[in-house]
């Protein structure tokens, strides 16, 4: 199973021998929703590759409250804990399934080793560093430059396209909580939204038109 999901998810980005190399050095972990996968201030010592699921990679200011950096999907990594391990750092994000999710953890001491001495490899890694960069600029311009009702149907529309579906189950305090807002704010620019017909509540659902 495993090394089905691997040749699926990065036979088209790593190499024969190195997903063979991976395969016999990974190490699996499966989370269920909500569950923190990296936390702030956390030693790192594996690198993950996403081979099923979802994830979100939050920041957190001093109070304790949340903004949603990105989202990574099946067949990619984070890049921001691959900066902490490259550095020997500790991880300045939190990760979090967005629903239940499987991961292959890679030592870090392999991907320093790999990023020499594999041309596909390092390709993959600094095309997930341009990704995730690019992700960060557009999360950067949404707080400076679009009102929260675009930030939060911009938002609705993200979620639709990583769950492959137009309609999403999710709380409303959840989604303040992704976007650093309050609840009331959100299920008042829920209910214009829907009045313009872009979406339709239902009890922890919504579906995005």
């Amino acid at each position: 199973m495993t090394s089905t999901l691997l040749q699926q998810k990065f036979s088209h980005v790593l190499d024969h021998t190195l997903l063979q190399e991976i395969e016999s050095i990974g190490k699996i972990a499966t989370y269920t929703a909500n569950d923190i996968i990296i936390d702030i201030n956390q030693p790192l010592l594996h690198i993950p590759l996403l081979l099923e699921g979802n994830i979100k990679i939050l920041r957190e200011d001093h109070l304790g409250n949340e903004l949603l950096i990105y989202f990574l999907e099946a067949g990619e990594t984070c890049t921001m804990s691959l900066t902490c391990c490259m550095g020997t750092t500790k991880s300045k994000i939190r990760a979090v399934a967005e629903k239940d999710s499987k991961l292959l953890l890679i030592p870090v001491e392999n991907m320093q080793k790999w990023f020499h001495n594999n041309a596909s490899w390092r390709n993959f890694i600094l095309e997930s560093y341009q990704s995730r960069f690019d992700e960060m600029l557009e999360a950067i311009d949404n707080i400076a430059f679009m009102k929260m009702d675009e930030r939060l149907y911009k938002y609705l529309i993200n979620k639709t396209q990583l769950y492959n579906s137009s309609t999403i189950i999710v709380k409303h305090q959840d989604i303040a909580e992704d976007l650093h807002t309050s609840r009331v704010v959100v299920s008042r620019i829920l209910k214009q939204l829907e009045n313009q017909n872009k979406i339709k509540l239902s009890r922890n659902k919504i579906e995005v038109f």
